[in-house]
């Protein structure tokens, strides 16, 4: 009877580590790795606004259109769009693939 709990024990165990080994290999050959979390220009300007409202208000609106550009297809960059010659706009990075802000500021 021991010999047999023992053995059920070592079977599942292993059991268990060849499930673990294929289900971690089963997730990084899927869909997770390769996402892109900021995969286009709305998607960016989006976030961008989602940032820059709560920091400098309402007001970063007179500076539309808001310019996104995507750099070394890793950084997406956005900026507002200067109508005078005083003050600055807002500016922004965000990584793609996680959507990491790397950069923000407003120009003075």
């Amino acid at each position: 009877m021991k010999r047999k709990s023992v053995l059920l024990f070592i079977g599942l165990t292993f059991l268990i580590c060849c499930f673990k080994l294929v289900y971690a290999q089963s997730m990084k050959a899927s869909n997770f790795e390769t996402t892109d979390y900021v995969p286009n220009k709305e998607t960016a300007i989006k976030i961008a606004e989602a940032i820059w409202v709560p920091l400098y208000g309402e007001s970063i609106y007179k500076q539309r259109p808001f310019i996104a550009e995507l750099k070394d297809s890793t950084v997406w960059i956005v900026k507002g769009t200067m109508h005078t010659r005083k003050g600055g706009v807002p500016y922004i990075d965000i990584q793609k693939s996680d959507c990491k802000i790397l950069k923000v500021y407003h120009g003075k």
